[in-house]
């Protein structure tokens, strides 16, 4: 199987739910011809540098897929009769892709994905607690150290503004 990248553009105009339909279509012809769909990356409302049927914005999305030469010709044929894709490309991104370790490596990132929404639950959940801890003890004065990195370079951007005006005061 071979791994290919579609990148098109959507008008720009249309809402999510009627996005939607289009991605679904392409989704299922894709595994209708027993291809696997990797990833769906949506880029979102972009400006053109020129206008494309007389719009000067588009709706950018790029699905990353493994199939066969008539899978793409389908996809394209697909998208070049729908009225709301403005452009679409392919390209060949593998001529000879591993299926299986895709799937894997897909399988993966799924799971990271899981660990780190779990691990960012388990954080939030800590940074409330030690919050709600820091609250019943306002009396405490804050440390030079909690104090956030920005304060420190504002005050070398100031020190540094205040000896431009000095010198040009002179």
């Amino acid at each position: 199987m071979r791994r290919y990248e579609t990148i098109f553009i959507i008008n720009p105009d249309l809402s999510n739910e009627q996005r939607v339909p289009i991605f679904e279509k392409l989704k299922g012809l894709i595994t209708q011809q027993g291809g696997v769909l990797v990833i769906v990356d949506e880029w979102g409302d972009k400006r053109f540098a020129y206008e494309i049927k007389k719009k000067s914005r588009g709706y950018y999305v790029r699905l990353d897929f493994c199939g066969t030469g008539a899978l793409v010709n389908e996809m394209e044929r697909s998208l070049r009769i729908d009225d709301s894709v403005l452009k679409y490309m392919t390209v060949l991104l593998d001529k000879d892709a591993d299926v299986e370790r895709i799937k894997k490596q897909m399988a993966e990132v799924e799971a990271s994905k899981e660990q780190t929404a779990q691990g960012t639950t388990i954080a939030s959940d800590d940074e409330s607690t030690a919050a709600a801890k820091g609250k019943s003890n306002d009396s405490e004065p804050e440390d030079e150290q909690d104090q956030p990195e920005t304060s420190k370079s504002q005050a070398v951007e100031n020190e540094t503004m205040q000896t431009e005006t000095n010198e040009e005061e002179k």
